[in-house]
């Protein structure tokens, strides 16, 4: 973690404050915070040696931005047969907090044309280090449209628009034919699109919607800053 007290990023000095302890040395990354309810917390992806896979998704609260105030907690492992195609993870995740509900999207599977976006649910004042307390969704809440040419959406987060109305952010591929392993091809490009909510306050995922200019093909050359 980073910290910087200058209200401007761009001013102030910059202070490493070291590596956030979340209380086992093993695979992590994605972390996100959020403060919810005047409590801020933390979650993450980080593999379990006693849990099949690559990753679980965990949430701790936090006693300032690079100390975890309690210990970390299993909201998510990889079950569903979605999130088990080509490997096993759950990874990605980002909080939404709109009518009286906590939406903690993730994404699973392997990074090609499978990996797709899931959610989890919690009542907002509901306690949220209780796994109880959160509804998981059998299955995924976006995924590849060949008739939008958008495959494998995921690792999404969310701003809003001036009005307050949520956008939807995450990255896809436009081909289906990747060679190697997906992790090393380059071309998964940012996208963002509003996110709709219906009557009942549900969000309306939708489809990732087509491309509106012309992106490049796996055959263009990004280099490493590829999205």
């Amino acid at each position: 973690m980073l910290e910087n007290t200058a209200a401007d990023p761009f001013e102030g000095q910059w202070v490493e404050r070291g590596q956030v302890d979340t209380g086992w040395e093993s695979f992590a990354l994605d972390a996100t915070s959020a403060v919810i309810d005047g409590t801020q917390y933390l979650v993450w992806a980080q593999q379990a040696f006693d849990v099949r896979g690559h990753s679980n998704l965990y949430i701790a609260p936090m006693a300032n931005p690079w100390t975890l105030a309690g210990p970390a907690v299993e909201l998510s492992r990889p079950e569903f047969d979605w999130e088990v195609r080509g490997f096993w993870v759950n990874e990605g995740p980002s909080v939404l907090v709109r009518g009286g509900r906590v939406f903690l999207t993730y994404s699973g599977a392997a990074t090609g044309i499978d990996y797709a976006m899931g959610v989890l649910t919690a009542d907002l004042g509901s306690d949220l280090l209780d796994p109880a307390s959160w509804t998981k969704s059998p299955t995924p809440v976006f995924v590849s449209d060949p008739a939008a040419g958008q495959y494998g959406p995921g690792h999404n987060s969310f701003t809003e628009l001036p009005d307050g109305t949520p956008v939807l952010v995450y990255h896809a591929r436009t081909y289906t034919e990747i060679v190697g392993d997906p992790l090393q091809d380059p071309n998964r490009h940012a996208r963002a699109q509003v996110l709709p909510f219906d009557d009942h306050g549900d969000p309306v995922w939708g489809s990732p919607v087509p491309d509106t200019r012309p992106v490049p093909t796996s055959t263009d050359v990004l280099g490493p800053a590829g999205v």
